[in-house]
């Protein structure tokens, strides 16, 4: 216990967001003072419900994109009978193994491999809400790009450009997986989490060498390891970013999070695909993988509010209206209802 807590102190990165963001929220509202609206980043990324900011549905995100750019999906209603839905699955050309993430999600919660029958149908009886079926992305490479482009202008900037790993273990040929999970420092913080995702497996001896994915999730939260890419952002890479921006002509900040076949063919454009576009609400992920002490990541931090601020007002004088109080908070109480639901869905919901 005495342990824990003096890792939690000396790694600012694993204090609760509130704790970390409390000594700068005033300088958030005074942006919501100078525009007179609580929600004053709403229209920052105006085909995106909220700005991005949280609860939007990634339909409105892959319609936006370039076809090709992001993975063949279907659209699934949890109404639909499972012996139907299967057909049209195997229908549209799909095959085990896939991905499935809820529609509207945060945080990789319900982000599973589907791997056979049994698993899709399990999932499909305890999912209450609306997700995508996916083929499963193959790339080795995951990354994570932040890019914001101001309205009247025709080139953005990328602030942040990371590789994401997983949060996994490798068997020595004689510990269980729980021992694995127990010497292993990344879980320390979620013991129990990983104890009831995996419990069918825990007495399992790994063998050597052999990997065990405990999070297929690669979100920061969820366990994922971010690894700095700085020294390979260059102008090539910003003008593939530029593109995808310009051609719904409404994205203007946000967080790519896209698997490639490697660095040098993203900055060619080809042989990506984008898994999600977090829009105003992302987190400016390279304040934790590039190695900044915590002055430094509020300096980050500062900067991009100051961005989504400019971004917005121009937008708003544009014609593009901030939302209402009512509107905005009847929004995101049922946002945040959403996830709460789909938390407690993740915790009980088996990995594999």
């Amino acid at each position: 216990m005495v342990k824990n807590i003096f890792f939690r102190l000396m790694h600012w990165e694993t204090w609760h967001y509130l704790v970390k963001y409390v000594p700068i929220m005033p300088v958030w509202g005074w942006y919501c003072l100078q525009a007179r609206s609580l929600w004053f980043f709403t229209p920052s990324n105006p085909g995106i419900t909220f700005g991005g900011f949280e609860g939007e549905g990634k339909s409105e995100m892959y319609n936006q994109l370039p076809p090709g750019s992001y993975p063949r999906s279907l659209f699934i209603e949890p109404a639909t009978p499972f012996d139907l839905l299967e057909i049209q699955v195997f229908a549209q050309g799909f095959s085990y193994p896939f991905a499935v993430k809820p529609d509207v999600g945060m945080m990789g919660f319900m982000f599973r491999r589907i791997n056979n029958r049994d698993e899709f149908q399990h999932y499909h009886a305890i999912m209450p809400v609306a997700y995508y079926l996916q083929e499963l992305i193959t790339y080795p490479l995951e990354v994570s790009v932040f890019y914001y482009r101001f309205p009247n202008s025709d080139n953005g900037t990328i602030t942040g450009f990371l590789k994401k790993e997983f949060l996994e273990v490798v068997g020595d040929g004689r510990s269980t997986l729980l021992q694995l999970i127990l010497h292993y420092p990344r879980v320390q913080f979620r013991l129990e989490e990983m104890k009831s995702k995996h419990a069918d497996k825990l007495n399992d001896i790994l063998p050597e060498g052999e990997i065990h994915v405990l999070s297929h999730a690669l979100n920061l939260s969820r366990g994922g390891r971010l690894v700095s890419l700085e020294s390979q952002k260059d102008a090539e890479l910003t003008a593939v970013f530029d593109q995808l921006s310009r051609y719904s002509k409404t994205f203007f900040y946000g967080r790519y999070d896209i698997k490639c076949r490697s660095i040098a063919c993203l900055k060619r454009g080809e042989h990506f695909s984008i898994l999600e576009y977090n829009g105003c609400g992302a987190e400016p992920h390279h304040i934790y993988g590039n190695g900044n002490n915590l002055l430094q990541a509020y300096a980050i931090v500062l900067h991009h509010w100051e961005v989504l601020y400019q971004i917005s007002r121009h937008n708003h004088r544009q014609g593009i209206r901030y939302w209402g109080f009512k509107r905005g908070w009847q929004f995101l109480k049922a946002a945040r209802a959403h996830f709460k639901m789909l938390k407690k869905l993740d915790h009980e919901f088996p990995v594999t």
